[in-house]
């Protein structure tokens, strides 16, 4: 889809008000940079530009369509055009435009929830914590990063196409919920097994419960994306319910919270 010319594409979903087309006066590709890397050259070009230009920014991080949302909105910027294009991401962006969010919100009260960890009790507390907060008519964003991701793998290994390294990750990492154990008197897999049919017996949801309770719910579940490349986790790995972005995204919900919790 072209946008050189100002195409229709671009004047559907434009903010209101902006009358006439607006045409890109910087172009920026940030095809191969990972998160933060987009982000960062965004802000870097925006410095230098005039209020009312217009940049058109390409990335192939996927986690970027809800980075440059979230920064948008953050920093006053009008956001006119959020799209897939093939394998790549754009956005056109209009410095100034629109009234950046307060620091502080007397109104925010969404949860967010780091997850950095892949073990069995911390997460089973990371996702009660969420399902109460969902339960209670709040905003929960349950951001997975690094270890945590392994949460987020279905059960099931998917055929795909990776590098050496990236398949020796996806072997020594535990693919899903099930497959992860305790933090403490793990003894081998026999404390896992111990807590899991205490569990049951004291009719205590399941980590899989809580997990499907919370996407039913509206907990918006988030894979970071650069660690997924870093892993070499793929989006087909992951279950059913799951968003990816970066930390741009991360952050926009958390200055709309008053609660952030960091699971290691």
């Amino acid at each position: 889809m072209p946008v050189a010319d100002g195409t229709d594409a671009l004047t559907n979903g434009l903010t209101e008000g902006l009358g006439s087309v607006p045409t890109a006066s910087m172009r920026i590709d940030c095809s191969g940079m990972q998160c933060p890397g987009p982000i960062m050259k965004v802000f870097e070009t925006m410095k230098d530009m005039r209020d009312g230009e217009v940049m058109e920014v390409s990335a192939s991080d996927p986690g970027f369509s809800r980075d440059i949302g979230a920064w948008c909105r953050r920093t006053g910027n009008t956001l006119l055009l959020n799209e897939r294009r093939g394998n790549d991401y754009v956005a056109w962006v209009r410095k100034g435009g629109a009234q950046a969010a307060s620091s502080v919100q007397e109104t925010a009260n969404g949860k967010t929830i780091i997850v950095f960890s892949d073990r069995l009790d911390k997460v089973l507390a990371s996702f009660i914590i969420a399902n109460g907060a969902a339960s209670m008519g709040r905003k929960v964003t349950m951001f997975f990063t690094f270890w945590g991701l392994t949460v987020l793998r279905k059960a099931k290994k998917q055929r795909l196409k990776k590098t050496f390294m990236e398949s020796m990750f996806g072997a020594m990492l535990p693919r899903g919920s099930k497959k992860l154990t305790l933090s403490q008197m793990n003894m081998a897999g026999m404390g896992t097994a111990m807590m899991k049919r205490i569990m049951r017996d004291k009719n205590v949801d399941s980590l899989e419960s809580l997990i499907e309770s919370a996407i039913r719910q509206g907990v918006k579940i988030v894979a970071c994306t650069m660690s997924m490349d870093v892993m070499g986790i793929k989006e087909e790995e992951l279950i059913e319910g799951v968003e990816l972005g970066g930390v741009g995204a991360y952050l926009g919900d958390a200055e709309e919270s008053d609660t952030n919790l960091f699971i290691s």
